[in-house]
């Protein structure tokens, strides 16, 4: 019995490196994230559902249904400064509690939809119905250390009629010396490089990143000391040259050493060469100063910990990961959780955790490994 779960548990390990080794990116439907240490939540889908037609195209298509309570829209600023490349993570409070996570897209907008309630109050009702009942009154708010945040309350109004929230405002608070996911060089950013920079995202926006490699760096010729393009120029160059984005990102850090993202590129790059106590020193220090993390710094800590043997602490920063990880911008931390819960025996929230991942990782070579993966352990399951 022993020698059996140890070999399941090695496929699946071994079936998980082939994943981490291709790199799998991308963005799914946002739902309610569990809290730490639940399962994952049923997925729900229909026809024309968000995940087929993409947000605005969703909403359009619900409004002219009449169902304005289907989805809610808002935007996100930053005050005097450009919108950065990364993800923002919003949250919707109730009676002071967070129940729901979104994230910006690169234009800044989110929204918040596929509502599914824990418990009886789910059942038998529509998404439509849960937030007219749930959501009124409720806030959303940005959520980024070294920020402040305006906030917005969802109204009777927004939940029937006008989907529409508003505009969500970041602006800096405390010094400059606070450590953060946004560069404070950008603030010094003269005009010209500041137009070079935002040219070279609505040139990724257009998928040509070859133009988006030649604004970025003219950004960073014309103000050296521009760490946010540094970042995205050293991800730009990270698959062809290494090497070269580790420059990228080692000037970035010189240009702001409280930025945290150069930190966690440098894992990633250090992961690729399974350097783990490497990768580990990096994300521990990203943890140090800005200790709520990033899904990414999650996923390296815990995969640096799981490949050092550090199995619950790889398995507690997971969760983390997940927690704050609503759209699955890394892909590849569910099925790490799975691998880690087979390694422990716990086969029935493995399962669970790879059906998840079925939801959001493309159809192809990746999900169909999942499903081989489903059905090993459903037959490990049926022979208990």
């Amino acid at each position: 019995m022993a020698a059996r779960s140890s070999r399941l548990f090695l496929l699946l390990l071994s079936s998980f490196c082939l994943l981490t080794l291709s790199s799998i990116t991308g963005v799914a439907q946002v739902h309610n994230v569990p809290p730490a240490g639940t399962r994952p939540p049923e997925v729900i889908t229909r026809p024309g559902s968000i995940q087929d037609s993409g947000l605005y195209n969703y909403w359009n298509e619900m409004s002219g249904q009449g169902r304005a309570g289907g989805a809610l829209l808002g935007k996100l600023s930053v005050e005097g400064e450009p919108m950065p490349w990364e993800p923002i993570l919003v949250t919707v409070r109730c009676n002071g509690r967070v129940v729901y996570l979104t994230q910006t897209d690169a234009k800044g907008n989110f929204g918040i939809v596929s509502v599914v309630l824990a418990g009886a109050q789910g059942k038998g009702t529509d998404s439509e119905r849960q937030m007219e009942t749930h959501y009124e009154g409720c806030v959303v708010q940005a959520a980024v250390a070294g920020f402040h945040s305006t906030s917005i309350t969802i109204t009777e109004r927004n939940l029937r009629d006008d989907p529409q929230l508003g505009t969500i405002m970041l602006s800096r608070q405390g010094g400059r010396d606070t450590p953060t996911t946004l560069s404070n060089t950008t603030l010094n950013a003269p005009a010209n490089a500041i137009k070079a920079f935002e040219k070279a995202r609505g040139d990724m926006m257009q998928s040509n990143p070859e133009a988006a490699e030649k604004n970025l760096k003219k950004a960073v010729h014309i103000y050296p000391g521009f760490a946010e393009a540094w970042l995205q120029l050293g991800k730009l160059q990270a698959a062809s040259d290494p090497q070269e984005a580790r420059n990228s990102f080692t000037k970035a850090l010189a240009a702001d050493p409280k930025f945290v993202l150069p930190y966690e590129q440098l894992a990633a790059l250090d992961s690729q060469e399974t350097k783990w106590q490497q990768v580990l020193d990096n994300t521990n220090h990203v943890l140090q100063l800005y200790p709520d993390g990033t899904a990414e710094t999650w996923y390296l800590n815990a995969l640096a910990n799981f490949q050092l043997g550090k199995v619950d602490v790889a398995q507690a920063s997971a969760i983390k990961s997940l927690a704050i990880d609503p759209r699955h911008s890394v892909m590849n931390t569910e099925q790490l959780l799975a691998v880690i819960l087979a390694g422990k025996g716990d086969f029935a929230d493995a399962i669970l955790h790879l059906q998840s991942s079925l939801t959001y990782v493309p159809p192809g070579p990746n999900a169909d490994l999942l499903r081989q993966q489903i059905a090993q352990l459903e037959q490990r399951v049926a022979a208990k």
